[in-house]
C-alpha cells in the first residue's frame, strides 16, 4: 500500500547529514513492514533486530563503542553489517535503553552506518528515568494511521485524489455524483479507519465483520500493552479513561471532564495516564486556547482540552458501532455523529503534521479547531452534514478576523464571504 511517509526514506538514505532515524507510532500503523520493505528494495541486505521477540543478553550492549558493538551484533544475529550496503534495524527499540543510547555513537563516531529504530511505546520508555534519550543525534519521523488520501490510493481511486486537489485549489464543486461517491468513501473510512491490516483486508473481502475483528484484537492489544509498559497504580486509570472516550466524544460539550470518568474525578488524580496514553500515540489531546496570538503554543490551558482517539476506525469499533448507522446516516447516531466527525478531522489534521488546537467564548461560541498554515492562524469548524450553519465560526471571524476562515463539512467545494469550503473528503488537501 501506498504511505506517504515511505517517500521521506529514500531522501533519509541519500542525505549527507544522515543521523540514525528514530520512527515512533502506535502499535499497528505499519512501521515494521514499511521499514522492511524499504530495506529490501534500497539495500543488499537488512539486519533486523526486534527486541520485544529476541532474547538479548545484557553484555550485547555493555560496550556503546561502535566498532565492537556491529562486531557483536554481526556474530549474534550471523549477519555481515557492512557500512552503507547494510540496513540495520532496531525495532521496539524502547524496550532496550542501552540500543536506544548506541545511537547516539553512532551518529557521532560511525555515521556511514545506516541505521533505523522502531518503537510502539517509545514515547512512554523516553519519559523514564533510566532512558538516556539521544537528543540531537538522531533523525525523527512518526508514523500514522492511512490518512483518507491514502485510503483512496489504497481503493484504486487515483484519478479522484487528483481531481479533488484540483477542485480544493481552485474551489471549484466536485460534480455531484462524485461528489456523493466520495462521501460515501468516506462513510466507509469511518468503519475501517487506517490501521494497515484493516484497509488491506477491506480491500481483499469488503467484510466489515473481519474488519471488526481486527480492531478489536488491536484494541486487546493495546490494554495488553497499558498493563505490561505501565505503573500499575496507574493501570486502572488509564484504562478508565480510554473506555470512558467515547462517551466524552457523545457530548454536545466534547471538552473532557474527569467528573464523567468517576464521581468526583479529578485532574491529579488521572493527568498521569492521561499523559501515557498520548505519549503512547494511542490518543491525542487538543488544547483550548486562552487568546489568539502567535506562537499558539504559548497560550494553550493546560487545565482544558479534549481527547480523541488516534484512529477512526478503532473509535467505531469501540463503541460497537453497526456497519448500517454509519454508511447511511441513521438518525440513531445523531448524539455521537459531532464528536465522531470532529474525531476524523483530528486524525486527518495530526497526520499533515499540524500543530491544533480549539477555541471557545464562554457562553457564546466553541470553534473546532485552530491551526497555522503558511504563517496564517486559520479558524476550522466542523460539522457532519451539509446543512452546515456555522455561527461560531462568524462570531471568531468578526472578533479576530483571519486571512479567511474554514469550514469542513459535507457540502461541496466553495469559498464564499471570506470562508473557504472543505467537503469530508478532502482534508488531506489542506
Amino acid at each position: 500500500m501506498y504511505r506517504k511517509f515511505s517517500e521521506r526514506l529514500p531522501e533519509w538514505k541519500k542525505s549527507p547529514y544522515r543521523k540514525p532515524l528514530l520512527l515512533q507510532g502506535a502499535r499497528q500503523v505499519g512501521k515494521t513492514y514499511s521499514v522492511l520493505e524499504f530495506g529490501q528494495k534500497q539495500y543488499d541486505n537488512v539486519v533486523y533486530l526486534n527486541f520485544e521477540t529476541s532474547r538479548v543478553p545484557d553484555s550485547l550492549f555493555d560496550d556503546l563503542n561502535p566498532k565492537i558493538l556491529v562486531s557483536k551484533l554481526s556474530n549474534f544475529l550471523k549477519q555481515n553489517i557492512s557500512k552503507r550496503d547494510t540496513l540495520l534495524f532496531f525495532d521496539e527499540i524502547q524496550i532496550c535503553p542501552r540500543a536506544l543510547t548506541s545511537l547516539k555513537y553512532f551518529c557521532e563516531f560511525a555515521p556511514e552506518y545506516h541505521i533505523i529504530a522502531a518503537g510502539s511505546l517509545l514515547g512512554v520508555a523516553v519519559n523514564r528515568e533510566e532512558f538516556s534519550f539521544p537528543v540531537g543525534k538522531v533523525d525523527r519521523l512518526t508514523v500514522y494511521p492511512l490518512d483518507f488520501e491514502e485510503f483512496l490510493y489504497a481503493l484504486g481511486q487515483k484519478e479522484h485524489v487528483e481531481t479533488i486537489r484540483i477542485c480544493f485549489e481552485n474551489n471549484t464543486p466536485m460534480d455531484e455524483y462524485w461528489h456523493r461517491a466520495l462521501l460515501e468513501f468516506y462513510h466507509q473510512y469511518l468503519l475501517v479507519g487506517g490501521m494497515p491490516e484493516c484497509v488491506l483486508k477491506f480491500v481483499e473481502t469488503q467484510d466489515y465483520i473481519l474488519i471488526r475483528t481486527i480492531q478489536e484484537q488491536i484494541l486487546i492489544d493495546y490494554l495488553d500493552d497499558m498493563g505490561k509498559y505501565n505503573q500499575k497504580n496507574e493501570i486502572k486509570k488509564t484504562r478508565l479513561i480510554y473506555d470512558n472516550i467515547t462517551i466524552q466524544l457523545s457530548k454536545k460539550n466534547t471538552r473532557f471532564q474527569y467528573k464523567l470518568i468517576k464521581k468526583g474525578g479529578r485532574a491529579a488524580e488521572f493527568e498521569n495516564a492521561i499523559e501515557w496514553l498520548a505519549l503512547s500515540g494511542i490518543i491525542t489531546p487538543i488544547y483550548f486556547l486562552d487568546t489568539i496570538k502567535k506562537p499558539l503554543d504559548n497560550y494553550k490551558n493546560m487545565d482544558a482540552f479534549k481527547v480523541f482517539v488516534s484512529d477512526i476506525g478503532l473509535l467505531s469499533a469501540k463503541k460497537k458501532l453497526l456497519p448500517e448507522d454509519v454508511l447511511y446516516n441513521f438518525a440513531e447516531l445523531d448524539d455521537f455523529k459531532g464528536g465522531m466527525t470532529e474525531n476524523y478531522v483530528c486524525n486527518q489534521l495530526i497526520s499533515k503534521v499540524f500543530d491544533c488546537y480549539t477555541w471557545h467564548s464562554e457562553g457564546e461560541a466553541e470553534l473546532d479547531f485552530i491551526i497555522q498554515k503558511d504563517g496564517a492562524i486559520l479558524p476550522i469548524e466542523v460539522k457532519s452534514a451539509d446543512n452546515a450553519h456555522a455561527k461560531s465560526l462568524k462570531l471568531y471571524m468578526k472578533r479576530f478576523s483571519p486571512k479567511y476562515a474554514i469550514k469542513i463539512s459535507a457540502n461541496n467545494f466553495g469559498f464564499e464571504n471570506n470562508v473557504k469550503t472543505i467537503p469530508l473528503y478532502a482534508i488531506f488537501c489542506l
